[in-house]
């Protein structure tokens, strides 16, 4: 009997193929263990099911003649198994050679290197500034969003692209006072893990470096972190050296206090049993675990810590499975705003049970809001942070997909 083939990664970000002049789907590695991107024709992508561990290349021969109905599809055959497996892209020994010296090298490194730099924001620190002080430029006030002039509990701000979201990455950030007050502040982000375990929370003890030097990771908090919450927490550095989450804020709050500002990165891992079951997240028990671990931390460090959300909020459009070409702000996307901005209330009002009811009704399936777990956590933790909606878009990351986000300050103190 011949030996079945290696299973298809299931770590692997796969989508439809943005390019007209090549249909098919594109299969990178966020992790980056591999740095190939590939782009599968329509035909061969309906034969990646052959890779479940189970079926043989006699199997995929079979599939591939009867999907084009001709029986000289064994050179297809064979090229498709091999350029999977040279991208790194099966789980075989060719994958396990390229993670384990991609882990080697990430445990080497002194510091979380910039991930996205030179293509999400410039790579130099002159450019850098020079764009980040044009958008702040560029956002005048929306609705109630004068900023404060007390001090800051938290903001939530968008993780999208910076040149997708500048008006509302500014609107947010705009709101912290830049003092002295502000530039002795520990700031702890918590951002979404696109990547992580599920019901997990991903730390490290790595500074992050920009263009503008090296943010100084408060490692004597990660250490707190992770002796009050054993089990819910893991040190999750192969995760955060890919994420944008947390690097994106990075640099904000660099442009802001300074190249050493001090941070407590943290990734929030996707509630597990998503919001399909009705259950609140914190009957997961490392959940409920991290949750206490950090109130009681912010209870203790008081006016020490501020807390910065990377956060989006609905992804709709073929990019993210639907059916619909979403346009940003017409059509259907109006109701997703209003459905965005029913649950932002729920979060400025400090209510994490209302919040995760919105969330929960559809099971999510529709919004397919990705800044959950660091907003319910938050409200969790700090629970009498009390909010507003400083500033609202939604984004066409490509002609047929959205993203929606939004920027929310909450005060140390609620306004009269």
């Amino acid at each position: 009997m011949a030996a079945p083939l290696p299973r298809l990664r299931a770590d692997l970000d796969v989508m439809p193929s943005p390019l007209p002049e090549q249909p098919g789907l594109v299969i990178r590695d966020p992790f980056r263990y591999s740095t190939v991107t590939l782009v599968v024709p329509p035909l061969l992508a309906r034969c990646l099911g052959c890779f479940d561990g189970q079926q043989d290349e006699g199997d995929l021969r079979a599939k591939l003649v009867r999907l084009a109905g001709r029986v000289t599809v064994g050179e297809a055959a064979k090229n498709l198994v091999k350029a999977l497996r040279e991208a790194g892209f099966l789980d075989d020994e060719r994958f396990a050679e390229l993670r384990r010296a991609r882990l080697q090298e990430i445990a080497a490194s002194p510091e979380r290197p910039a991930a996205h730099v030179g293509g999400s924001y410039p790579a130099e620190p002159v450019p850098l500034t020079e764009t980040l002080r044009g958008y702040f430029g560029e956002a005048p006030p929306e609705g109630d969003s004068a900023p404060t002039t007390g001090p800051v509990r938290a903001i939530a701000a968008p993780h999208v692209s910076p040149g997708g979201g500048s008006a509302t990455y500014a609107r947010a950030y705009g709101a912290l006072p830049v003092d002295s007050a502000g530039r002795d502040k520990v700031f702890v982000i918590l951002g979404t893990s696109h990547y992580g375990e599920p019901d997990r929370y991903g730390l490290t003890r790595k500074p992050f470096a920009t263009p503008f030097g090296a943010a100084r990771t408060e490692v004597g908090l990660v250490d707190a972190l992770a002796r009050a919450a054993p089990g819910a927490v893991t040190l999750e550095d192969p995760c955060h050296f890919v994420e944008h989450a947390i690097e994106f804020q990075v640099v904000f709050l660099q442009y802001l206090f300074g190249p050493a500002v001090r941070i407590l990165p943290v990734l929030c891992g996707a509630f597990g049993d998503g919001s399909r079951t009705g259950r609140r997240p914190e009957t997961n028990d490392q959940v409920a675990r991290f949750a206490g671990a950090l109130g009681e931390l912010a209870a203790r460090e008081g006016d020490r810590l501020s807390f910065v959300l990377g956060v989006d909020f609905a992804h709709v459009g073929r990019r993210y499975g639907d059916e619909l070409a979403a346009r940003a702000n017409t059509g259907p996307l109006v109701t997703v705003a209003a459905r965005d901005r029913a649950r932002v209330e729920r979060i400025g009002a400090g209510d994490a049970d209302g919040f995760w009811e919105l969330v929960a009704e559809r099971g999510d399936d529709d919004l397919k809001w990705c800044g959950t777990s660091p907003i319910y956590t938050f409200l969790r933790a700090v629970p009498g942070a009390r909010g507003r909606l400083t500033g609202y878009d939604q984004w066409n990351i490509d002609e047929a997909s959205v993203v929606t986000f939004g920027a929310m300050l909450f005060p140390e103190k609620e306004r009269a």
